[in-house]
């Protein structure tokens, strides 16, 4: 492949896979790449491990509030709203916006999740062990973050799968099958607003212990959060805590179903979950990349890049680069070190990491100890994204069991 051939933009090309073989070509070749968009368009691409984070931890040079963090350029009034979410947001509000949310992530608020995600994650197999078979997507992976999220904000868990239908809209954007388009996203993002208005409505006359009460009542240096403040994290919960655990979790699968070997280690030694997760996590990627924009004239590995240029931050590739990882395209349970960048680095690490990752081992514990020899039953249809590396529908087999639960 030349660099002439590279094209990182046209979702069409990630609709087989990651483009693996594009990044390291530019990896080696031109590790920061000017990615045309158009005529009058385009970015730089930042491909190489050291690369990512050295720019991701500089929001002074790279910034996330300046164009927003999605590749494409918004309209002023467009901008300025996604500006209210605290992945568009700089330091110091970023900081101060961040400590406030974080109040509702605290390992307390975590750990007494997790007898709650084990006996979620136990009735979501319940249902389909006697069947032999189902969508993974579906009836697996995406089931648990939306019961998680659904018990986090208190939202009955009757409306978790409105949640579902909005999330899928404003990801899906590049996806016929979501009706995809900036206005379908639009109108999933003012009903999700509506329904966080809501239920923000009704823990101010009725606080619980949830993610949604600690939030209306949570404060640092006297300030609260604002109406839009609180619909926005809302959105952004919604989105990151649901599409990408998803898309973790079916693609961990697909990758204990491709790599045999490493699912029998596995099996055989259940002490290596909390390595193999992390190894998940890098081999997946869930969210391929975030946008910064250049505050100021700089260079980057020598290359200069203007004040106004976007840049482009590429997860996946830095999890793949040769300098970091050893024999980085094979998938290792026990891989060690693993200092992958999945949740990203820097100010805008996932705050959600900790939660995320436990979601994920209980899931697996139990799928591995109810259903150790799920394969494949039909193909993999993965998400029309350039944004997410998704999967929409994983159809899989498994021998069927109505007693292992109890086991």
């Amino acid at each position: 492949m030349e660099l002439a051939d590279i094209d990182l933009v046209n979702p069409d090309n990630w609709v087989p896979g990651v483009p693996h073989d594009a990044f390291k070509v530019l990896r080696q070749k031109a590790p920061v790449f000017w990615q045309k968009m158009g005529e009058d368009n385009g970015f730089w691409a930042i491909t190489r491990y050291e690369d990512v984070v050295s720019v991701s931890k500089d929001p002074g040079t790279f910034s996330s509030f300046k164009g927003g963090t999605i590749l494409r350029d918004l309209p002023e009034e467009d901008l300025n709203n996604t500006r209210t979410i605290m992945l568009n947001m700089d330091p110091p509000q970023h900081s101060k916006y961040r400590k406030i949310v974080s109040q509702g992530f605290t390992p307390r608020m975590t750990a007494r999740l997790e007898p709650r995600i084990r006996s979620a994650t136990t009735s979501i197999l319940d249902e389909i062990a006697e069947r032999g078979e189902c969508d993974f997507v579906r009836h697996i992976s995406a089931e648990l973050p939306l019961i998680v999220i659904a018990e986090l904000v208190g939202v009955p868990l009757e409306d978790r799968h409105k949640v579902f239908e909005w999330s899928n809209r404003l990801i899906g954007f590049d996806d016929p099958e979501f009706e995809g388009g900036a206005e379908k996203g639009k109108m999933a993002a003012m009903e999700m607003w509506m329904y966080a208005n809501q239920l923000a409505e009704q823990r101010k006359q009725e606080p619980r212990d949830d993610l949604v009460s600690a939030l209306m009542t949570g404060e640092v240096d006297g300030e609260k959060l604002t109406e839009m403040e609180f619909d926005s994290f809302f959105l952004l919960l919604a989105v990151a805590g649901n599409e990408t655990t998803r898309n973790l979790i079916s693609g961990g699968m697909l990758a204990l179903i491709e790599n045999p070997a490493e699912r029998q280690k596995l099996l055989d030694e259940p002490s290596l979950l909390n390595s193999a997760v992390e190894e998940m996590l890098r081999w997946v990627s869930p969210v391929s990349q975030f946008r910064r924009t250049a505050t100021r004239d700089t260079e980057v590995r020598g290359q200069k890049i203007r004040e106004g240029d976007k840049v482009v931050v590429y997860y996946q590739s830095a999890n793949r680069d040769e300098d970091v990882f050893d024999d980085p395209y094979s998938f290792k349970v026990d891989r060690s070190p693993n200092n992958h960048v999945a949740f990203g680095i820097g100010e805008h690490f996932c705050l959600g990491a900790n939660l995320a990752r436990l979601e994920i081992r209980v899931m697996f514990e139990e799928l591995l100890r109810r259903m150790p020899d799920i394969e494949l039953a039909g193909p993999v249809r993965r998400l029309r994204s350039n944004f997410i590396n998704g999967v929409k529908e994983m159809p899989i087999r498994f021998t069927p069991s109505r007693t292992r639960a109890a086991g």
